[in-house]
């Protein structure tokens, strides 16, 4: 990836990042720890791969996104809002009663917001059939969507991961967040999904692996997704709570909001960061 291109990714995340600590932190309800392990996916779809367009956001021929671990809203708003789909300063109004970002997306209020996602196994058949929409009417737009590795131990999941196969939907991408925790502690400990590679390959789909934080190997995953009829599935590496040094790693950063002392010391991190990267450094 062209070294600049790279590094304005790298500062769209790192603001984005900063969005969902706002977010978070001025509703004092959330979750941060997943939103923040996939800031910079979400980055590369919307900043560099994605047909989208803010200013047509219900564009018939656009990309389709679907956010299938749907509590991690806040990553989706902030990076929706570094894209110009709303004024950033509504990030404040996180969880707010008359809200447009309530604590899960709603397609029916906020632009950018491909389908209405929450209840956990249920975002990948809807972007299945968003896929198979487009195979029937002879569209080309492609299908995302985001689930977690925790998310996975859903058995509607394989439902949808089979269908995909059987209906060679090869314009739908999956991306596994596989930061290795869920609301109750690690994944290997609460019901391990594990091997997940193994699991989609033997469900008839194509697995890709990217290092979740990287946006060179990011950019190597998407460029090598083949179109061989099968749906793929990019296993992604991350960090919960990545850019925040006393959430990253920690489970009980899951559904946790900062109180105003960690909030001060999360944004200062998170600024020196973006300092350091507009610098060049």
């Amino acid at each position: 990836m062209d070294k600049s291109k790279k590094r304005a990714l790298e500062i769209t995340a790192c603001k984005a990042r900063i969005g969902v600590i706002d977010a978070v932190h001025a509703a004092q309800s959330g979750h941060p720890g997943g939103s923040l392990s996939i800031c910079d996916a979400l980055t590369y779809l919307y900043f560099s791969k994605m047909n989208i367009d803010p200013h047509a956001p219900h564009d018939p021929q656009r990309d389709r996104f679907v956010l299938s671990k749907g509590h991690c809203a806040p990553a989706l708003y902030s990076v929706l809002a570094q894209r110009g789909f709303f004024p950033e300063e509504e990030l404040l109004t996180l969880r707010k009663i008359g809200s447009r970002l309530q604590g899960h997306p709603n397609m029916n209020d906020l632009p950018g917001i491909d389908m209405s996602t929450g209840s956990l196994g249920q975002g990948i058949s809807a972007a299945c059939g968003m896929a198979l929409g487009a195979k029937l009417k002879g569209k080309n737009f492609k299908v995302y969507t985001i689930l977690g590795d925790g998310e996975i131990e859903e058995g509607q999941v394989w439902e949808a991961a089979m269908f995909a196969a059987a209906k060679k939907l090869d314009n739908l991408t999956a991306i596994i967040d596989n930061n290795g925790l869920q609301i109750d502690g690690k994944i290997t400990e609460v019901n391990s999904p594990e091997p997940i590679n193994e699991k989609f390959r033997a469900f008839g789909w194509n697995v890709l692996t990217m290092n979740a934080h990287d946006f060179d190997d990011i950019d190597r995953a998407f460029n090598e997704i083949p179109q061989n009829g099968k749906p793929t599935a990019i296993i992604q590496k991350s960090v919960k709570g990545k850019g925040v040094s006393f959430m990253e790693n920690q489970v009980g950063w899951h559904g946790t909001a900062p109180n105003d002392e960690q909030r001060v010391q999360a944004i200062d991190e998170l600024c020196a960061q973006l300092q350091a990267l507009e610098r060049g450094v």
